[in-house]
C-alpha cells in the first residue's frame, strides 16, 4: 500500500503566513491611515481638497494599476523574492513620504508607495497557496489573510490617531518602516520561493493599458462630480475606456495574457470580484470621510477618533470566527449575500446615527458595517481562489487583489467626490463673505476650520452641518450600492452549504 504524502502545514507555514499577513495588514492600514492626518496636513501643506484626494487615493491607484503586471513579474522572477524587493521600497518610500514639504511631493512620494505595494501584495495570496497545500488549512490561511487586509483598513485610523496624538502628520507613514524591517528579518528565513516553471513573458504593453484604463476613468468621476461635463471629463473617459477595451482585446489574442479574461465566464468568480471590490470600496471611502467628520464636526481628537473608530477593528477580527458558521448553513452565495445587505443596512444606520448627539449609535453602525465586509471579503476572496482550477489560481489571485485595491482607490475617489459635491452645493455662503473666506469656506471642511473657526462661528457651525448631511448622503449612496452587490452575489454565485473548500466548480 502507498504511503499517503502528509500535505499538512506545520508551525514554519503557520510563522510564514504571519509574516504575509503583516505585509498585508500593514499595506492595509497605509490606504486609510492617511484619513486622520487630513486636517493635520491640510494645514500644514496648504492642500487644496482636490490634492487631498489625490493624496489619499494616489496610493491605490499606482497599487491596482501595476497589481496584475507585478503578479507576473513575481510569477516569473519568484514570489519570495519580489516580496522582499517591494518591502524594501516600501520602507524607502514611507520616508520619503513623511518628509515631503508640498502637497506634489506627497503625491509623488504616495504614488512610489503603491508601486512598491505592487510587488508585494500579489506574492502574499501566492506564497499562502503554494505553502498551504491541505484544502481546509489553505481556506483557514485564507480567512487570516482576508482578515488582515480588512482589519488593516479598520486599524489604519486608529493607528494614525494614536501618532498624531504625540507627532506630527507624516509620522503615519515613519511607522512602516519597522514593519517592514520585521517583514524583511522573518520573511528571508521563513517563507518558501515559489514561482510559475512556465516563466511566461510579460506583455508590456498591456501593462501600460492597464494602468491607462484605471487612472482616467476615476479622474473622469472626479472632474464630472466637481466640475460637470468638462473637456477634461470626455477626455479622461474616452482615454480610459479605449484603452480598457484595447486591454480587454489584446488579452484574448496573446497566448500569455496579464488577466486570463476567460475565467470571467464562470459566474462564481465574478460574482465574488464584485463581493470583493464593493465590499472594500464601501468601508475605505466611508473611513477615509468619516475620520473626518469625527474631527472637524465631534470635535474629537486624533487619538479619540482612532479610539471611535476601533468597534470596526474589533469586528472585522471577530467576524472572521463566524465565517465557517455562514458558509455551512447558508452557502457561499447566500451569504456573502447576506454580508452585504448587513454591511448595507448598517450604512443607513449609521447616515441616522451621525446626526444624534450620542456615540453608542455611531459604534454600533460602525461595528456591523466592519463586520458584514469582513465576511463577504473572506469568503469572495476564498472563492475566487476555489472556483477555478489549482493552476489558474495565481491569475485568479491576481485579479482578486485587483479588486480590493480598486476598490480602495475607487470608494475614496468615488464617494469623495460625492461628499465634497454635495457639500458644496448645500453650504451656506453668506453674501457679505470675502473672495478668500468664500473660497475656504467651499474648497473643504478642513479649510473652512482653518480660515473661519475663530472669526466666524456661526459660519463654521453651518459648514459642519453641511458636511454631516453630506456624509450621510454619501452614506446611502454606498449602502445602495452595497445592496446591488448583494443582489449580484445572491443570483450568480453558487449557494451550496458545507465547508469553505465545497465549491462548485
Amino acid at each position: 500500500m502507498a504511503t499517503q504524502i502528509d500535505t499538512r502545514a506545520g508551525a514554519r507555514e503557520w510563522i510564514a503566513l504571519g509574516v504575509l499577513t503583516l505585509a498585508v495588514t500593514l499595506l492595509a492600514v497605509d490606504g486609510t491611515v492617511l484619513a486622520l492626518a487630513v486636517p493635520a496636513l491640510t494645514d500644514s501643506l496648504g492642500a487644496t481638497s482636490t490634492e487631498v484626494l489625490w493624496i489619499g487615493d494616489i496610493y491605490s491607484f499606482a497599487l491596482a494599476g501595476l497589481l496584475v503586471t507585478m503578479g507576473n513579474l513575481a510569477d516569473r522572477i519568484g514570489r519570495k523574492k519580489l516580496l522582499l524587493i517591494g518591502s524594501v521600497g516600501f520602507g524607502i518610500s514611507s520616508a520619503l513620504a513623511a518628509v515631503s514639504p508640498t502637497p506634489e511631493l506627497l503625491i509623488a512620494a504616495r504614488a512610489l508607495l503603491g508601486i512598491s505595494g505592487a510587488t508585494i501584495m500579489p506574492s502574499t495570496l501566492a506564497l499562502i497557496r503554494s505553502t498551504f497545500l491541505d484544502a481546509k488549512q489553505r481556506t483557514r490561511a485564507i480567512a487570516v489573510w482576508a482578515a488582515g487586509a480588512t482589519a488593516g483598513a479598520a486599524l489604519g485610523p486608529l493607528v494614525g490617531g494614536a501618532l498624531l496624538e504625540h507627532f506630527w502628520w507624516g509620522s503615519v507613514f515613519l511607522i512602516n518602516i519597522p514593519v517592514m524591517v520585521l517583514v524583511l528579518a522573518l520573511g528571508i528565513p521563513l517563507l518558501i520561493e515559489s514561482r510559475n516553471p512556465e516563466r511566461a513573458p510579460i506583455d508590456l504593453l498591456s501593462a501600460f493599458l492597464s494602468v491607462a484604463a484605471i487612472v482616467p476613468i476615476v479622474y473622469a468621476i472626479k472632474t464630472v462630480v466637481k466640475e460637470g461635463a468638462t473637456l477634461g471629463f470626455f477626455a479622461g473617459a474616452v482615454v480610459g475606456l479605449a484603452a480598457g477595451v484595447t486591454f480587454v482585446i489584446r488579452q484574448r489574442r496573446l497566448a500569455h495574457p496579464l488577466v486570463d479574461i476567460t475565467l470571467f465566464a464562470r459566474p462564481a468568480f465574478t460574482g465574488a470580484v464584485i463581493a470583493n471590490g464593493v465590499s472594500i470600496f464601501a468601508l475605505s471611502g466611508l473611513l477615509f470621510f468619516f475620520s473626518q467628520y469625527l474631527q472637524l464636526v465631534r470635535g474629537f481628537s486624533p487619538l479619540i477618533a482612532g479610539l471611535a473608530e476601533l468597534p470596526a477593528t474589533v469586528a472585522a477580527i471577530l467576524a472572521v470566527l463566524v465565517v465557517g458558521w455562514f458558509v455551512t448553513r447558508l452557502g457561499r452565495g447566500r451569504a456573502i449575500a447576506v454580508a452585504l445587505f448587513t454591511t448595507a443596512a448598517g450604512m443607513v444606520g449609521l447616515a441616522l446615527a451621525e446626526s444624534l448627539p450620542n456615540y453608542l449609535w455611531l459604534g454600533i453602525a460602525l461595528a456591523v458595517i466592519a463586520g458584514g465586509i469582513a465576511i463577504a471579503e473572506t469568503i469572495s476572496i476564498d472563492t475566487v481562489v476555489s472556483v477555478v482550477p489549482r493552476e489558474r489560481a495565481g491569475a485568479a489571485s491576481s485579479i482578486a487583489e485587483t479588486a480590493y485595491e480598486l476598490g480602495i482607490a475607487l470608494g475614496i475617489a468615488v464617494l469623495g467626490s460625492v461628499l465634497n459635491a454635495v457639500y458644496r452645493a448645500s453650504v451656506p455662503v453668506p453674501a457679505d463673505l470675502s473672495t478668500s473666506d468664500r473660497t475656504a469656506l467651499t474648497e473643504s471642511l478642513a479649510t473652512a476650520r482653518g480660515a473661519l473657526a475663530d472669526r466666524l462661528p456661526d459660519v463654521f457651525a453651518a459648514a459642519q452641518h453641511a458636511f454631516t448631511g453630506a456624509m450621510q448622503i454619501t452614506a446611502i449612496v454606498a449602502a445602495a450600492v452595497l445592496a446591488v452587490a448583494g443582489v449580484v452575489a445572491l443570483l450568480v454565485i453558487p449557494s451550496t452549504k458545507g465547508d469553505m473548500e465545497n465549491v462548485e466548480h
